[in-house]
C-alpha cells in the first residue's frame, strides 16, 4: 500500500482504533508528536491512551492513562523517553500552551497533542494531523492522516496489515 497524504481510514470499533493506535506507538521516536483533531467524543483521548498504554507495556510497564482534560498535560517515561499527553481545550491563547513547557517537550519527547489549533502559529514542524469523526456507524469512526514529512511515509506499513486482514479500510481522498 502507497501511503500519501491524506490518509483516510475507516475505523469500524474502538477495539480497532486501539489496535491502529498501539500499532502507530511503534513508528513514534523522541521529537515526533502527534496533533489530534476531532470533535467532543470522537476518540483523541481513546487514541492516546492506547498508543500509550502500548509504549509502556513494551517497557513491561502498565499504568493508567487518564485523560489530561483538567490537569491539561500528563506524562509518562516508556524508558526510552518522555511521553508528553496534552489536552489543550480549556486554552485561551498560544501563550498558555507554551508556559506548559511544550516547545520545549517537542524537541525531546513523543507528544500527543489534543485541540492542536490552541497553539496558533506555534504548531510543531514535521508533525503527524489526524483528524478523528464519528463513521456511519456509532461507534464507528474515520481517521484522516496528513504529513508534510516523509518520515511518515512509514505509516504505510502500519496500515497495510490492518488493511489486508479487514480490520481497516483506507477510503477516498479528501
Amino acid at each position: 500500500m502507497l501511503a500519501r497524504s491524506p490518509l483516510r481510514l475507516q475505523l469500524p470499533d474502538p477495539g480497532t482504533t486501539q489496535r491502529l493506535a498501539t500499532a502507530f506507538a511503534t513508528l513514534f521516536e523522541p521529537g515526533d508528536t502527534l496533533l489530534l483533531e476531532g470533535s467532543v467524543g470522537s476518540g483523541k483521548t481513546a487514541f492516546c491512551r492506547a498508543f500509550i498504554q502500548a509504549r509502556l507495556a513494551s517497557a513491561g510497564r502498565m499504568e493508567d492513562v487518564p485523560s489530561p482534560t483538567f490537569t491539561l498535560v500528563q506524562t509518562y517515561d516508556d524508558g526510552l523517553c518522555d511521553i508528553w499527553h496534552a489536552d489543550l481545550y480549556r486554552l485561551l491563547d498560544p501563550n498558555e500552551a507554551l508556559e506548559l513547557g511544550l516547545e520545549e517537550a517537542f524537541d525531546d519527547a513523543i507528544c500527543l497533542v489534543e485541540w492542536p489549533d490552541r497553539l496558533g502559529d506555534a504548531l510543531p514542524r514535521g508533525a503527524l494531523h489526524a483528524h478523528l469523526e464519528q463513521g456511519a456507524e456509532d461507534d464507528s469512526r474515520i481517521l484522516t492522516l496528513r504529513w508534510d514529512d516523509a518520515k511518515w511515509q512509514k505509516l504505510a506499513s502500519a496500515t497495510a496489515g490492518l488493511c489486508q486482514t479487514g480490520q481497516i479500510a483506507q477510503v477516498g481522498d479528501d
